[in-house]
């Protein structure tokens, strides 16, 4: 298969994205990461830009990748002065990284507007500082910025930018969508053209924004059309909206294209890297993200459900495990008898057709008084193991009592007394917490711990409240979603809905404490 190069930008144009910002640690460790994924070049940014940089690229300089190869960016010699006497030259060449990634202006706007220099003097800063990149010997990466701008508008300086790069040594001549403005028959059409007349004397990438919501699109454009390396980001981080998204373009040029992107088996570990980087942003994995999302592989609709159990290909583009997501079938009011029993068997049950439509109906009928089984996977076991006659409780409830009062100086104290039943024996608990929820948490725990000591290792680990009816103000029923986790790692959801919150948080409370004990 032939092959096609991945260079990633994240560490550079990704940055520059609203509210990112990582560690010269953070930064290496994304730089393993992305190593370890397979891809073959990634820009660590301009050496010496700030201390931050300096730090990297000192740490990177010692750092043992499997595959990937470090570029250092920086940008075609400043206007009247020598490329030799150019300190940001001179910096970018003397760093340890092999490749350097040169940015120069290619749009007459930039050349009127931003450098104020002629079109041939423009020409010479980017053939000058090709070669002096060159005689220092490292390897060059020409990106030609707003290359697709000035196509538009002057097609024949537009490739003599490129020609000039490319002459003075450049391996690879990289076009630019910059303002993201392009569309993909315009950059297929402009790509052809570049890889038809300097193809043989230089790779062609392509390296696209987002603004007009095609960078993933372009980039396969620009393919498809001849160029062997593309420029992108993880999960398309970047400014404005972002650029290529690099988590989309790998599959789609190995899987549907044919493409050699990365070594045999590191295709299936996109899905993990991608959110550990997520993760390491500080961000919160898209649960919509083609591909490697949560709910890329996610089925609802029970005709779909029924589609997936007979042939997967039937409603999913490629087959999850191939980029290390999983498929998921959410159980809801759209729901079969597909999605119960797909249920039923991710639970260790084994249920009928007579009780898979009993479970269909309480379900509907639940879901049409608030409740959201698809967020609270733990509850519906439960509604699943009710219907099937299997279900264990872990207790009886007798009664539970919240009392709430502030005291004079302002502070608020909550106590919740429980009485339950377990295993015949009566128990009366009474605990503080720092609300509601925290205080009948307590209570409930010691009442059941003498008996189930394991549940104690049980943590809530988030809390969500949502009124359902705003319409009817402070009467509305209210929908409680509660996520715990153990400590072997497991996490699950569940849910509770009552016109009063504080049943609402029992119900998702119990739900939590009785599927660890099932």
């Amino acid at each position: 298969m032939e092959q096609v190069k991945l260079y990633d930008t994240t560490l550079r144009d990704g940055m520059q994205g609203e509210g990112m910002s990582l560690s010269a640690a953070e930064k290496a460790r994304v730089v393993t990461a992305l190593d370890g994924l397979g891809v073959q070049m990634i820009e660590a940014g301009f050496p010496s830009s700030n201390p931050k940089e300096e730090e990297l690229f000192a740490s990177l300089a010692d750092l043992e990748l499997e595959r990937a190869v470090v570029c250092a960016f920086g940008m075609t010699r400043r206007r009247g002065v020598e490329a030799a006497e150019d300190p940001a030259l001179l910096t970018v060449t003397g760093s340890f990284a092999p490749v350097v990634t040169l940015v120069g202006k290619t749009w007459g706007l930039h050349l009127e507007k931003v450098t104020k220099v002629s079109r041939e003097e423009n020409l010479a800063m980017i053939a000058e500082s090709v070669a002096f990149c060159r005689e220092r010997g490292k390897r060059v990466v020409y990106d030609a910025e707003h290359f697709f701008d000035s196509y538009r508008e002057d097609p024949g300086y537009a490739l003599s930018c490129l020609e000039a790069a490319i002459d003075a040594g450049a391996e690879n001549v990289t076009l630019c969508d910059t303002n993201g403005a392009s569309l993909p028959n315009q950059v297929g059409a402009a790509t052809e053209v570049v890889a038809t007349r300097f193809g043989d004397r230089a790779e062609i990438g392509i390296h696209a924004h987002d603004d007009a919501g095609c960078g993933v699109a372009n980039s396969l454009a620009a393919v498809d059309a001849g160029a062997r390396m593309v420029q992108g980001t993880v999960n398309g981080y970047g400014e404005r909206c972002g650029n290529a998204n690099l988590t989309s373009v790998l599959p789609a040029l190995q899987l549907k294209m044919g493409f050699d992107v990365v070594p045999e088996g590191k295709l299936e570990t996109l899905t993990e890297t991608v959110h550990f980087i997520d993760e390491l942003c500080n961000l919160t994995p898209d649960p919509n993200a083609p591909y490697v999302g949560r709910n890329a592989f996610a089925h609802k609709g029970g005709m779909h459900v029924a589609g997936i159990e007979v042939d997967a290909r039937t409603f999913e583009h490629v087959e999850p495990a191939a980029i290390g997501n999983e498929r998921a079938i959410l159980p809801s009011e759209l729901s079969g008898k597909a999605t119960i029993r797909d249920q039923a068997r991710a639970a260790g049950l084994e249920i009928d057709d007579e009780t898979a439509s009993r479970a269909i109906e309480v379900l509907k009928e639940r879901e049409h008084h608030g409740f959201h089984y698809e967020a609270a996977p733990a509850s519906f076991e439960l509604l699943l193991r009710h219907e099937a006659g299997v279900y264990k409780p872990l207790f009886t409830l007798e009664s539970y009592r919240v009392v709430t009062q502030r005291r004079a100086g302002g502070e608020v104290e909550t106590e919740a007394t429980v009485k339950v039943l377990v295993d015949g024996e009566r128990y009366v608990e009474i605990a503080e917490g720092n609300g509601p929820v925290s205080a009948l948490d307590q209570a409930l725990r010691k009442a059941i711990a003498g008996r189930h000591p394991h549940l104690n290792e049980i943590e809530l680990t988030n809390y969500k409240v949502r009124i359902l009816d705003q319409d009817r103000g402070t009467g509305a029923v209210t929908r409680v979603l509660l996520d715990s986790a153990d400590g072997d790692g497991r996490e699950w959801g569940t849910t509770g809905v009552s016109g009063n919150v504080i049943e609402a948080s029992w119900q998702a409370l119990v739900d939590s404490l009785e599927y660890a004990f099932q």
